[in-house]
């Protein structure tokens, strides 16, 4: 008998019948989704790269918003389990730059005619965990108009409080204070001194506010990884295309550094030179 024979000794072999991995997966659709539109070996890793991490936001997307859900229910505790994975989620969105970062300037220039209008300043997904988290630039819904349900998407996701807003009213509740998260809806949510003041509070009596204290930090913890994404997609384009406009028709680097600034619980962070 072979090695092969006895390691598979027991193993079902004839799925004719039977779901197998394959078909649970579905990897017949998603391993013949690839479709390079030129002859240059490095396409396939663009698309690769794009693909998965559509994915792994897609997976951030359920997890983001079952946490929203979870906190709404007063049941922390699960929420943050969510939140910690989508931290981890992002982590592994920064190795797939190192992954694509392997492209030199000169594959890539290849294939980039290839791409015509297309740019990652388009994925639906990718706004809504904007959306999601509280960076809400209402005006870039109109990219998504031409996919009604990526557009229904993102209306009804401007339609609820973000998590930060439930967040704060969570803290708000909890330190018997009114509202100051506002109402639902579009822009990007702005510091507000006292929003730092409530989480002061939590930060200088963490023991008093342990579950408070533990969710503010799971959210410092997802936006950091958040950033190190922002940071390492600034970098790779830089170092494979330099300034060059993006093809979205974006100003490429540039835009992605102005994106760096953007901070999505600036409380959280301002707070730490207060202490």
């Amino acid at each position: 008998m072979s090695d092969f024979e006895t390691a598979a000794d027991g193993a079902k072999m004839d799925f004719s019948k039977d779901m197998s991995y394959g078909d649970y997966l579905g990897l017949d659709a998603i391993l013949s989704s690839e479709h390079p539109l030129s002859d240059a070996h490095d396409e396939m890793l663009f698309i690769v790269q794009h693909q998965t991490s559509e994915l792994w936001m897609r997976l951030a997307i359920h997890e983001l918003q079952a946490a929203r859900g979870s906190m709404l229910a007063g049941d922390l505790k699960s929420a943050f389990k969510m939140l910690a994975r989508v931290a981890r989620i992002f982590e592994q969105l920064n190795s797939a730059w190192d992954v694509l970062r392997t492209m030199t300037p000169s594959e890539y220039t290849a294939f980039r005619p290839s791409l015509g209008n297309s740019s990652g300043f388009q994925s639906h997904q990718y706004r809504l965990v904007e959306y999601l988290l509280g960076n809400r630039i209402g005006a870039l819904k109109k990219l998504h108009e031409h996919k009604p349900l990526a557009y229904e998407a993102l209306n009804a996701e401007l339609a609820q409080p973000s998590l930060y807003q439930v967040a704060i009213d969570i803290a708000c509740a909890r330190l018997d204070i009114s509202s100051l998260a506002g109402t639902p809806g579009e822009g990007n949510w702005q510091a507000d001194p006292a929003v730092q003041d409530l989480w002061q509070k939590v930060y200088e009596d963490p023991r008093a506010y342990w579950d408070l204290y533990e969710l503010a930090e799971k959210l410092v913890d997802l936006e950091d990884y958040f950033r190190r994404w922002r940071f390492n997609h600034v970098t790779t384009v830089e170092r494979i295309i330099g300034f060059k406009r993006g093809t979205g028709g974006t100003s490429g680097v540039g835009y992605l550094r102005k994106m760096l600034e953007v901070e999505l619980f600036p409380e959280l962070w301002h707070v730490r030179g207060a202490l």
